[in-house]
Parts: structure tokens; sequence; C-alpha cells
């Protein structure tokens, strides 16, 4: 009878610490800034962006998602001798898959992979891909990350951001 009792309490405590799971999926809305760095760093001086993500936990190390947002620099006026330079904004919208892993909690790192589609005039977009480093802040209902913006194109446009992201 007690080996009876013990193998139900050993499956019954079992079974609670696998619902415990932390379940992670969520919708994570925030902003971004950065200076432009790279081929474009003379012409551009810092970007401004928003962030729009939907993760879901699919394990306690690994979320997997999907991200979009809105990336704009401004564009510099460059002067050379009595020759003045006025370069257009260069704006993007990346549509992408998205993975965080979780090698301790409130720690995360990650990247974003897909393609940016150019919005300005004569911007083609291209390749996308933005590696990422995140803590979570205040319980893990916010999240403050860097990562560093790239968009492969005829050149390769990049950024290296801090952002602040809400989860909702």
């Amino acid at each position: 009878m007690r080996i009876f009792i013990v193998l139900v309490l050993l499956v019954t405590t079992s079974l609670s610490l696998q619902a415990q799971r932390v379940d992670r999926t969520n919708f994570r809305a925030g902003i971004n800034g950065g200076l432009v760095v790279g081929d474009f760093s003379e012409a551009y001086s810092f970007t401004l962006g928003v962030d729009l993500y939907h993760h879901w936990g699919v394990s306690r190390e690994i979320d997997l998602g999907i991200a979009t947002g809105f990336s704009n620099a401004f564009g510099e006026t460059q002067e050379a001798g009595s020759i003045q330079a006025k370069f257009d904004n260069v704006q993007y919208v990346p549509l992408a898959g998205s993975v965080r892993i979780y090698p301790t909690s409130g720690f995360k790192f990650g990247a974003d992979v897909g393609y940016a589609l150019g919005v300005n005039s004569g911007n083609e977009g291209g390749f996308y891909y933005r590696p990422s480093l995140g803590i979570d802040m205040n319980g893990g209902t916010k999240e403050f990350h860097i990562s560093y913006f790239a968009v492969n194109g005829d050149a390769t446009f990049s950024s290296v951001l801090a952002g602040f992201l809400i989860l909702f």
C-alpha cells in the first residue's frame, strides 16, 4: 500500500511540474533607434523604427515567431566644395521569421530573417537579417534589446539599434 501511495505522489508531482511550463506566447510592440553603419554611414546619420512581433513558446528555451515593423533612416546633406547633395530618407518594412533562445531566465538572443520591402522611391529592398540580444524587465512585461539591422540588396544597408518592447 505504501508503494502505491508513493507511486501516486511521484506521478502527480511529475505531472504538476510539467503543467508549470512557462508559456511565453505573446505579441510584442515597440520602438527602436540607432546609428547607420557600413556602406551608408556617410549619407545617413541615424534611424528610427517600430517593431511588431508575435512569438509562440515552443519549448522552455525557444520561441518561434513572425516579425515586421517599419524603419526610417534619415538622409544627410553633404557638401564637397560648392556642390551640395541631399540624401532622401531610406525606409524598409521587414517581413521575417523570428527565433529567440533563452539560455537563462530573463535573457535571450536570437535573430529575425526574411525580406525587407523598400518603401521609398528607387529602393528595391533585399534579404533582411537582424541578430539581437534582449533582457526582460518588469517581470517579463517589457524588454530592452540591442540588435544589428541589415538589408542586402545591391549594397548592404545596416545599422546598430537599441530598442524597447512591451509584451501583451
